[in-house]
């Protein structure tokens, strides 16, 4: 499959810029954090738009973490009950999940998308910072398309794939690299 190596390269490379984006909220979210902190001790008066200007950041870093931890396979799973099940009903039940997990996206990429066609709001940060809801809503959308792409990974994203045993020996049989004096 020739064309599945590209798409997960892009899959890798999209998910790095998730990682990238959430990051950057959160320092940006700290950052008006700290400015209402310094403005606060040094006049003692608050700024009244940094909660708000902080708080546009969170769908962002939520649905964006989502479609992180779906990458890493830190979704929710049951491993004890599905790893007890024979090679095939696991097998079926991996494919079944991965069909579910299409369809919370084809969902949120639908769905997603009219609510953002419809954002039609400003929040009011304050008298001068202005910010479109379409900010805030275009995250739905973009995390059902990162999901959808995700995909291409396969059971890669199903932790009930790991082989646990396998982990285990390539770890113990590597050397240890490190060097005493």
């Amino acid at each position: 499959m020739q064309l599945l190596q590209p798409l997960r390269q892009l899959s890798d490379r999209v998910n790095q810029a998730a990682i990238v984006a959430c990051v950057t909220c959160v320092l940006i979210m700290l950052g008006i954090s700290f400015t209402a902190f310094i403005y606060k001790l040094v006049t003692g008066g608050s700024l009244s738009w940094t909660y708000s200007l902080a708080r546009l950041f969170l769908p962002w870093i939520g649905f964006l973490s989502m479609t992180i931890s779906l990458r890493y396979g830190e979704h929710v799973a049951m491993t004890l009950l599905v790893r007890s099940l024979p090679r095939a009903l696991l097998t079926f039940a991996a494919a079944l999940c991965l069909i579910m997990i299409a369809v919370f996206g084809v969902l949120l990429l639908w769905y997603g998308w009219s609510y953002f066609t419809s954002a039609n709001q400003i929040y009011m940060v304050s008298d001068q910072i202005q910010i479109s809801a379409k900010f805030t809503a275009i995250v739905v959308p973009i995390s059902g398309a990162i999901i959808l792409l995700h995909l291409v990974q396969g059971f890669a994203l199903l932790e009930h794939f790991i082989d646990d045993e396998a982990l285990i020996d390539e770890y113990i049989g590597t050397q240890d690299m490190e060097k005493r004096t």
